[in-house]
């Protein structure tokens, strides 16, 4: 009987334990930011340890940064959270993505593009979207501080062997139709707990057809269906990506062959499998304060009877209280104040084209305020260079630098109380992006729409209506 991925790295990173219950991994990149590092160099010095694969630890601040130039200009030399991250990385030889790198950027884009991960491998960060690289055909897991510590300390960490379940994607996506709605469509089907602590393996002829960075969008949210973590299988699409951006392909035969060797094997079995035909899958819109409380844009809120049949009905009237909604609303009469088009979500440069080709010779509603944050440094590059950051600014929104942003609030860009916001982020409980702020979370080009418009618009319909194309040529 064959191997799944998970199955086959596993086995491979076993220091010691019972085979596949509990066991010691060896992790093979361990990446650390200014908010959950803190406590755990604390830990290590309180326990007079050094770290003990410096050159395996990568460093980056994300979270808490400002995203305007102004403010990053002092923010290091103000902010304890960065001048910690930059004290114990001087101590102990750790390479730091500061504010003033080239590199700099969310921690998952970051570990992408400058290919520090790659199939086979093992990856740990103190922050649960760690999950967006299995797309690379890693198993990437987000920890706790009290683990963050322990990986600094002995560069392993005690993992539980998680159940596993497949989820297999067939038909063709219709336009304007892309991984974050194909996610925010299973969270709703499944439920926010539908894989609790499962490792989930996408595949099928959808995913196959998914570029990479489609890919991390539909990992990184797995662990919004209740997940542990979210695994791609290597192919030729994964090999291309990794040996393009590791620059040197002098041996790119063989590192092929080697990343290929993780795929899972067509005789594995799992204990779980679901599939899902998305031919008629439309563009999402979350309504509530999780992202299964999410529907069609051409549907509506649930009625009062349907909700009061819900086994959720006292946290959706909850939510819908919260949101300053009724049930019955039509997703399409729903109007914001803001929109956001950043995160670790959906900030990659395939992201940014998207948005683009729906904002590219229109204008941003005169009561709407939208911004939008590159996913790093390289991608914001990138971005200019294409044309993109024209667009955006030309249409009225604000071009930021590299960071969470409003995804986490835990910096200036946030929610006033009571502001509607359509997100590309990835969470939209109570507070998330601001005291008494409202989330809505759709894709890129849902958000786009949006802003134009000063409401939720079916961009499948704008689409066909002016002839756009799915990258208008960027």
């Amino acid at each position: 009987m064959g191997k799944t991925i998970l199955e086959k790295i596993w086995d491979h990173h076993v220091v010691t334990g019972k085979e596949r219950r509990r066991n010691l991994l060896y992790i093979d990149r361990h990446m650390i930011y200014e908010v959950t590092s803190a406590p755990a160099f604390e830990m290590l010095s309180a326990h007079h340890l050094d770290v003990r694969r410096p050159d395996l630890t990568y460093a980056i601040m994300d979270h808490n940064i400002p995203t305007t130039r102004d403010a990053r200009a002092t923010a290091e030399s103000v902010t304890p959270q960065l001048q910690q991250l930059r004290a114990n990385t001087d101590q102990h030889k750790i390479q730091l993505f500061d504010l003033s790198s080239p590199h700099q950027g969310i921690t998952h884009i970051v570990a992408a593009e400058l290919s520090l991960v790659e199939p086979g491998m093992t990856v740990a960060c103190g922050d649960s979207h760690t999950c967006t690289l299995g797309a690379f055909g890693t198993l990437a897991v987000g920890v706790g501080t009290s683990e963050v510590f322990h990986i600094l300390a002995t560069q392993c960490l005690w993992e539980s062997f998680p159940d596993q379940m497949r989820i297999t994607l067939t038909g063709r996506l219709p336009t304007a139709v892309g991984a974050k709605d194909i996610m925010l469509w299973l969270i709703g089907s499944l439920g926010p707990e539908g894989a609790r602590g499962r490792a989930v393996e996408y595949g099928g002829s959808v995913v196959s057809n998914l570029k990479m960075e489609e890919r991390m969008t539909l990992c990184n949210m797995s662990v919004e269906l209740g997940a542990r973590t979210g695994v791609i299988s290597p192919d030729f699409e994964t090999v291309e990506y990794c040996l393009a951006h590791r620059g040197d392909r002098s041996d790119q035969d063989s590192l092929g062959t080697r990343y290929l060797s993780w795929a899972t094997d067509a005789d594995a079995i799992y204990p779980e499998e679901l599939t899902f035909d998305v031919s008629g899958l439309e563009p999402q819109v979350t309504w509530g304060t999780n992202p299964g409380m999410v529907g069609g844009i051409t549907s509506s809120i649930p009625s009062d009877s349907e909700i009061r049949n819900r086994p959720d009905s006292t946290s959706v009237f909850r939510a819908l209280e919260y949101m300053g909604l009724e049930p019955g609303t039509d997703l399409t009469d729903i109007t914001i104040d803001r929109v956001f088009i950043g995160s670790c979500s959906n900030s990659t440069l395939t992201d940014l084209r998207r948005a683009a080709s729906v904002v590219k010779g229109r204008h941003v509603h005169p009561d709407i305020r939208a911004m939008v944050v590159p996913g790093s440094q390289r991608v914001k590059q990138r971005a200019e260079a294409e044309g993109l950051r024209d667009v955006f600014v030309s249409a009225g929104f604000e071009w930021r630098e590299p960071g969470c942003s409003m995804c986490v609030a835990l910096n200036a860009d946030r929610l006033k109380p009571y502001e509607r916001c359509a997100s590309t982020s990835n969470r939209n409980f109570e507070g998330r992006q601001g005291a008494n702020g409202r989330t809505h979370l759709v894709s890129p080009e849902m958000a786009a729409a949006a802003a134009i418009y000063g409401r939720f618009v079916d961009v499948s319909e704008l689409r066909e209506q002016f002839g756009l194309a799915d990258h208008l040529g960027f």
